[in-house]
């Protein structure tokens, strides 16, 4: 009978070993799931930071491709203000050139003329003067309208009254003419 009060009591004491460490496991369970919540929670923040972040660079990446189109923008039309401006002092060196004056001076306005016309030229201004194309109305502002001499076709430039210029494909100046009806 001792033997079977001690084996009771052995056996109450593993019983209370094994309640003490499912507590303790219960415990440890309850950690380790609270841990995995915060570890998906700090997954899910970590994917909205990413995203926002990628959304900021793609945003800022458009922002520095605009700002730089804008520059771009701005100083072609600066410069083809500023051309345009100067344009009729070339005009008058042509005038100049034709009015007959002595052969040193017309020499001389030639000259300044061909220098006038080479700067344009560094600055990619193309010269339009569309005499015997067909009238483009892109190019050219009809200002006069001249009769139809023999052979000759309807709609064709005749004459210029005032050069056009362009940069690249923007016309700065539309060519000033006459045109056959």
């Amino acid at each position: 009978m001792a033997e079977k009060k001690e084996k009771i009591k052995e056996e109450k004491v593993e019983a209370k070993k094994e309640e003490v460490l499912t507590e303790k496991e219960k415990a440890l369970v309850e950690e380790n799931e609270n841990l995995i919540k915060e570890l998906e929670d700090s997954k899910k923040e970590l994917a909205d930071y990413k995203d926002k972040w990628m959304r900021n660079v793609a945003e800022f990446d458009n922002y520095k491709k605009r700002t730089s189109k804008d520059w771009q923008n701005a100083f072609f039309e600066g410069q083809s203000q500023t051309i345009l401006k100067l344009l009729p002092i070339g005009d008058n060196l042509d005038n100049a050139i034709n009015m007959g004056l002595d052969e040193k001076t017309v020499e001389g306005l030639k000259l300044l003329k061909r220098n006038f016309d080479e700067t344009l030229k560094s600055l990619e201004v193309e010269e339009i003067n569309p005499v015997g194309e067909r009238f483009d109305p892109n190019i050219a502002e009809a200002i006069m309208q001249a009769p139809c001499e023999e052979g000759e076709e309807e709609e064709i430039v005749k004459q210029v009254f005032q050069k056009g210029y362009k940069i690249k494909d923007k016309i700065i100046r539309y060519a000033k003419v006459s045109v056959t009806k």
